[in-house]
């Protein structure tokens, strides 16, 4: 391998640039970046950041044990809205409120915290299935889960991860690993 160019040079100092929400490389144009944190069993809080904004965040004090889920304009990328869904005292039917009438093209970020799973029905499962995700079928107890999907989206999301509740695998006792997501979404164009 040869390698040119300045970066080559013996002086050359590599660079810990980071870029929006501490990407190790910008998204091409018209991408939104982002990055996810699942919460760390029931202790520390998700975090959702999109832009180089901190969406959701126990800083931000808008977190909460279940589902904490964002919603955002896929063609602007601004929050539309971001609320925390109590899965295990919670009632299933305000989550069913907020994802229900979802528009076209409206970004759903989700991550867990705690337990994601305990109070969801068929018709949640499915809900979120038709979001783009592969694992909301088959999530349980205190499992941990962070999702990237989209209204309308014609295939499976590639922006998803899910860790198992196992007493054998688990990283914090009871409690699987808290999951780390990142990366560039591409923008919806206003025309479709």
């Amino acid at each position: 391998m040869r390698l040119a160019g300045p970066e080559s040079s013996v002086t050359a100092v590599p660079r810990a640039r980071k870029y929006k929400c501490g990407l190790p490389q910008p998204c091409p144009e018209e991408h939104l970046a982002f990055r996810m944190v699942s919460g760390a069993a029931n202790v520390i809080g998700p975090k959702i950041c999109l832009e180089d904004k901190m969406l959701m965040s126990s800083v931000k004090d808008n977190v909460g044990r279940g589902l904490n889920i964002a919603l955002v304009n896929g063609v602007s990328g601004e929050l539309i809205e971001a609320r925390a869904f109590d899965m295990w005292a919670g009632d299933v039917n305000d989550l069913l409120k907020f994802i229900r009438p979802l528009h076209e093209g409206t970004l759903v970020f989700v991550a867990s915290y705690d337990d994601p799973a305990t109070k969801m029905n068929e018709e949640t499962r499915k809900l979120f299935s038709e979001l783009g995700s592969r694992n909301a079928k088959e999530l349980a107890f205190r499992d941990s889960w962070v999702f990237v999907g989209a209204k309308g989206v014609q295939n499976k999301s590639p922006f998803e991860q899910h860790v198992k509740n196992s007493k054998h695998t688990n990283k914090y006792e009871g409690w699987p690993e808290a999951l780390e997501m990142e990366g560039c979404i591409p923008r919806r164009s206003t025309a479709s």
